[in-house]
């Protein structure tokens, strides 16, 4: 039964990064157009739709894709079978209780994740719908995070314009060309401040972004 699940679970990611291809134009990229190695990372990016994850994911080689997790609402992702069986068994995510009491549990369990994979997480925390403003400010958990795992580097990614293609409170895609912008990785430094290291990943990611490079 579990290899029947195993081979379904591959197939849904299979399908579902084809649909994402076709509605996005975003396509696998090749491992050798990256300048750092697949060893754990922390893919961290913009959050403006529920199919931000969907591009990071399906953005990086096959072969990292499966040793890559991204990081999930509970609430959201356990509310009914087809979803548990999705970010469980084809994404294999790190579920956090976003209103538990204790915040050091989800440390420790994106910890323990990081030991064998890569993360994708979006510091934002939610969705950001404010068209005028290009981020909100990220939430104190990334930093914690890396504080705990000073040898891992920090991947900046920028999503342009899913937030068209998946609107909030919409379930069926409109097909936009999005793009997924992959910046250098980052860790933290010795002695920095937590003030200081949640400034250095937000204007890397910032720096990312067409549309501010534009206005400048």
């Amino acid at each position: 039964m579990q290899f029947f699940s195993h081979l379904l679970a591959r197939f849904i990611d299979s399908c579902l990064c084809h649909f994402v291809s076709f509605v996005t134009g975003i396509r696998p990229q090749s491992e050798k157009q990256f300048t750092f190695n697949p060893k754990q990372k922390v893919y961290y990016a913009n959050h403006t739709s529920h199919g931000d994850f969907m591009l990071v994911w399906v953005s990086l080689p096959q072969t990292w894709r499966m040793e890559t997790r991204p990081v999930a609402a509970a609430e959201y992702w356990q509310k009914n079978r087809l979803r548990r069986f999705i970010i469980q068994q084809v994404f294999n995510g790190v579920l956090i209780d976003r209103q538990s009491e204790h915040p050091e549990a989800a440390m420790i369990q994106m910890s323990e994740a990081l030991q064998h994979h890569s993360l994708i997480l979006f510091p934002e925390g939610t969705r950001n719908t404010n068209e005028n403003q290009p981020l909100q400010s990220f939430k104190s958990g990334i930093y914690y995070l890396a504080q705990k795992n000073p040898h891992i580097e920090f991947v900046p990614i920028w999503i342009d314009n899913i937030s068209r293609v998946l609107p909030k409170g919409k379930w069926l895609p409109i097909p936009l060309l999005c793009d997924v912008y992959i910046g250098k990785p980052l860790r933290l430094s010795e002695n920095e401040s937590k003030q200081a290291f949640l400034e250095r990943t937000t204007n890397a990611l910032l720096a990312l972004n067409p549309n501010q490079t534009e206005e400048k």
